[in-house]
């Protein structure tokens, strides 16, 4: 299954917090029940590409309409064909196993 990496930075906000934005974003991805984490930098989604392309519009969007006044979208998609792959797999390969 498709992963994407999203990251927003509201511009033009009355702050320089960005954590209300991020609970937001987490917020909507729950409400489509789509798999996600949450990193120090960007949120992973998992979902198909349909899921995941409106996923991130909607993300982008709600930002503007929550008082930025310019919003910067980045978003990474890896989609494999070879072989399945989500995102608690991805993770657990390069974890020590120690930590599984």
């Amino acid at each position: 299954m498709p992963l994407m990496e999203i990251s927003i930075v509201p511009v033009g906000t009355k702050t320089s917090s960005f954590s209300d934005a991020v609970k937001e974003v987490c917020r909507i991805i729950e409400q489509r029940g789509l798999n996600y984490q949450v990193t120090p930098t960007a949120t992973v989604i998992e979902g198909s590409i349909d899921q995941l392309m409106n996923v991130a519009a909607e993300i982008h969007q709600t930002s503007l309409n929550n008082g930025a006044d310019r919003v910067i979208t980045h978003i990474t998609i890896d989609d494999r064909l070879d072989q399945p792959m989500d995102l608690h797999s991805q993770v657990a390969k390069i974890q020590p196993p120690s930590m599984q």
